[in-house]
């Protein structure tokens, strides 16, 4: 679409300021925090990437997927909301009002938004911001005079949705969402100002916030979302604001579920205090948002209760409740989690938002304990389940990610409960935020892409990163260090999980084949080195680093198969492929004659290994005497048909 240019004159090109998926870091107005994580990203507005893989696919997401989401927020009636809850405040209201079709459809608005803020932050694009002036003037509108922000109930008082109740509130921990739209308004807002230095969103958050800590909080009223966000929402704008009421309201949130006279329920993580919890249970996006906003109280707040829960919830699900893919949400009924090992390929959710909530909880328990188990994890999710929800082209989504399909999933170019398209574009805009991090005079180095890197340490003010490689394709990758002087460092390097002969840090997966003789191989400048692995999963290179060194790391890329571990009973007998971090399955364009169960592999089948730089982007295919294989990430691109992950072993 072709952004709408208000009266206002288009700001000219901002100086880019940093903004980070999770920490307010380098924001307009700089705030000192008490504390944080002791692991700390670095923003992905300082992370440039050029790589085959992952550059062409924020750029699709910029020109096409964030332009189609607005688009689709236009002519569903989302923007409407604002404006008829505008007209209704300003006492003209709508003679027909046309209520949302769910409580949250302003949450669409938010996150699209989000996204479109973070490209600005990294390309400025005149037209996109005017755009979000215009989107903005409507919010603000739709503000009542006390802060009060929720147009379902706002465009119609005296009839207003379904789920939202007669009162402020009444339905919060149950289906109104009025919490949930907010933690969405926050991060947005953070976004937003950091991105182009202008407060009008944020001022918007603020005295939502404000309201909330009138309303809410010890010796007030008690309240706990029926779906979480907020509480991760506050911790943000804590962050850019240094306000510590916002902080000290996401705690309350926190500490008052499973507690009151509320109704308690599983589904929705209510059902003991948090502190309590040690299961993975409910919604899963409900949960992992949940979780996420856990750990970033406890980081600033040392709460150690809240980081054994999460540590106790995450050993559950990575051992016994996470797919393959790194999808996590077994039961579509209720959108998440079933009991241990209930893992189906047909009937499974695996939901677009909760692989997204899935990369958010593990990054943040990385930035807790610094340990590469977490970005194993996340790499697994993040090169599989997660954009396995988007199509090449930007513009189709899935909601469920299924790990067989019988030729009756497609991807969808919009949806009625559109959560998963949003939280696309805002995931996909800082993507490059979880490459490096860095804890003192270590650097980590997390993620593989081609691109470039600035960062600071106190004993090198300026340090550039260049990165190359065609991963994930293939293994073979360097690192040039570019420095102003020379500077001791310790430079981490992670060696993945699977190339160390881990299928899953858990053992829920575990590599069936041989190990391969070719081990991981680490060089600098030239000279083989050391290569061995701490138990934080790192190679550790401590040295005087000068400018023009480089670094070189050999990851060997065999085809693998996999089983699952014998109490999953729907992957029982089955095989699966992984060649690097990503997944393949069997399509049945590739596989004529192909039956629901998908090709059967002989035992001792060896599969080539073909790069083809024209199909579907550019992808390595797996070929054998039986079977063609192709990414699961990429699936469904060419049109219907049979699909399979696991597959049945040939006599």
């Amino acid at each position: 679409m072709k952004y709408p240019r208000t009266t206002r004159t288009a700001m000219a090109l901002l100086a880019l300021c940093g903004v980070s998926n999770l920490c307010a870091s380098d924001a307009t107005d700089k705030v000192a925090l008490k504390a944080d994580y002791p692991f700390q990203p670095l923003s992905f507005s300082k992370v440039q990437l050029t790589d085959a893989f992952w550059a062409p696919r924020i750029e699709v997401n910029r020109t096409v997927s964030i332009p189609f989401a607005f688009g689709k927020c236009e002519e569903t009636g989302r923007v409407y909301n604002f404006e008829a809850a505008a007209a209704a405040l300003a006492g003209h209201p709508y003679k027909d009002v046309k209520l949302p079709g769910f409580s949250f459809d302003d949450t669409d608005i938010y996150k699209v938004l989000e996204g479109a803020s973070y490209c600005l932050s990294v390309q400025y694009d005149a037209d996109l911001d005017a755009y979000l002036d215009t989107l903005i003037e409507k919010i603000a509108a739709a503000q009542e005079p006390d802060g009060y922000l929720y147009t379902a109930r706002t465009m119609s008082p005296n009839n207003p949705h379904k789920w939202a109740g007669p009162e402020r509130w009444n339905n919060e921990h149950i289906l109104s969402h009025e919490l949930y739209n907010l933690g969405h308004l926050y991060e947005a807002a953070v976004a937003h100002y950091q991105a182009t230095g202008k407060r009008s969103l944020l001022d918007i958050a603020i005295r939502t916030a404000d309201l909330l800590d009138n309303t809410f909080g010890e010796g007030k009223r008690s309240i706990w979302p029926g779906h979480q966000i907020v509480e991760m929402g506050l911790v943000k704008l804590y962050r850019a604001t240094g306000e510590e009421r916002y902080l000290k309201l996401a705690r309350f949130m926190l500490d008052e579920r499973g507690e009151g006279g509320l109704e308690r329920n599983p589904y929705n993580q209510s059902h003991e205090p948090v502190t309590a919890q040690k299961e993975a249970v409910g919604h899963s996006v409900r949960a992992t948002y949940m979780y996420a906003g856990m750990a970033d109280v406890a980081a600033i707040t040392g709460e150690k209760a809240y980081i054994d829960a999460i540590d106790a919830i995450w050993e559950n699900c990575a051992s016994a409740k996470t797919y393959l893919t790194g999808g996590i949400g077994d039961m579509p009924k209720w959108e998440g989690f079933g009991e241990n090992f209930h893992l189906p390929n047909d009937t499974n959710y695996c939901e677009t938002c909760a692989a997204i909530g899935n990369v958010y909880w593990n990054e943040r328990l990385f930035l807790l304990h610094g340990e590469a188990r977490y970005v194993d994890l996340l790499e697994k999710a993040l090169y599989n389940g997660v954009i396995s929800g988007v199509s090449l082209n930007g513009k189709r989504f899935f909601y469920g990610n299924p790990m067989q399909s019988a030729g009756d999933a497609e991807r969808q170019p919009w949806f009625g409960c559109a959560c998963c398209p949003g939280n696309i574009t805002r995931f996909m805009a800082s993507v490059s935020g979880y490459q490096y991090a860095q804890s003192g005079s270590s650097v980590y180095v997390n993620l593989f892409a081609a691109g470039r890197a600035e960062l600071s340490l106190e004993e090198a003010d300026k340090l550039t990163l260049v990165q190359k490689g065609n991963y994930p394709w293939d293994g073979d990758i360097s690192l040039s260090i570019g420095l102003e002087k020379s500077a001791q460092f310790s430079l981490k390097i992670r060696i993945p999980g699977w190339a160390r002969g881990e299928a899953m840090p858990t053992g829920l997966y575990a590599f069936a084949d041989a190990e391969p003789d070719e081990k991981p191989a680490l060089y600098v400048n030239g000279e083989l080195v050391d290569a061995s692995v701490g138990q934080d999963g790192y190679a550790s290179l401590t040295r005087e680093w000068k400018n023009g060194d480089t670094v070189r790391l050999l990851l060997p890329m065999p085809v693998r198969r996999v089983k699952a571990d014998e109490r999953v009973e729907a992957d029982r007998g089955l095989v699966a492929f992984q060649r690097g971090p990503v997944i393949y399955c069997a399509e049945e364009l590739d596989n004529p004659g192909m039956t629901l169960q998908g090709p059967a592999i002989a035992p001792d089948a060896a599969f080539s290994v073909e790069y083809m730089p024209e199909l579907l982007g550019g992808i390595s295919v797996l070929k054998s005497g039986t079977a063609t294989l192709v990414p699961y990430c990429v699936w469904n691109n060419r049109g219907t048909g049979l699909m399979n992950v696991w597959l049945p072993q040939a006599e």
